[in-house]
């Protein structure tokens, strides 16, 4: 995602007619806008090859739970980006996908002092209608803040869309 992007939705028909890919690829040069909850996490999509993605995320402040540490739902936000669009990354035009489930677990505690973090997220498994990915939040110094798994379930959105 280029800075100064205004968050936005792309349009269905592009959404149809694009691979995952090329999708992904134009929301990371500019072509199409980051999704709105993009700019209001602060994690923007990085790195993108197919089966493969990367956002990094900078938690503030904003984030903070009671106790003084970044609320989980930040951490599973990222994981969750992650590791769905790595499936999206392999997706072909008039495909779409959804989370079946995700799973995070977290395994040091997140502080706005903890800086930039990298989540990478990698497909696992790929099928016809079953696709299994896995991913990573580090620091900079590659220390594990967090891992996780999910599964998701592709389907023919073009046929969906048709239907209404």
């Amino acid at each position: 995602m280029k800075a100064g992007t205004e968050a936005g939705l792309v349009a269905r028909e592009t959404v149809l007619g694009e691979s995952g890919l090329e999708l992904l690829r134009g929301i990371l040069d500019g072509r199409h806008p980051p999704p709105p909850f993009a700019l209001t996490t602060q994690c923007v999509l990085d790195e993108v090859e197919e089966g493969r993605v990367v956002f990094r995320g900078t938690p503030t402040a904003a984030f903070l739970n009671p106790l003084g540490s970044v609320h989980g739902g930040w951490t599973a936000g990222i994981m969750d980006s992650a590791m769905a669009c790595a499936v999206h990354s392999t997706l072909k035009a008039g495909q779409g996908y959804t989370t079946l489930e995700f799973r995070v677990h977290l395994v040091r505690a997140v502080l706005p002092s903890s800086g930039e973090l990298v989540c990478e997220g990698r497909i696992v498994h790929r099928g016809g209608q079953v696709a299994t990915s896995e991913g990573y939040l580090r620091d900079a110094g590659g220390r594990l803040y967090a891992h996780g798994t999910e599964t998701c379930l592709i389907f023919d959105a073009a046929a969906r869309a048709a239907r209404g």
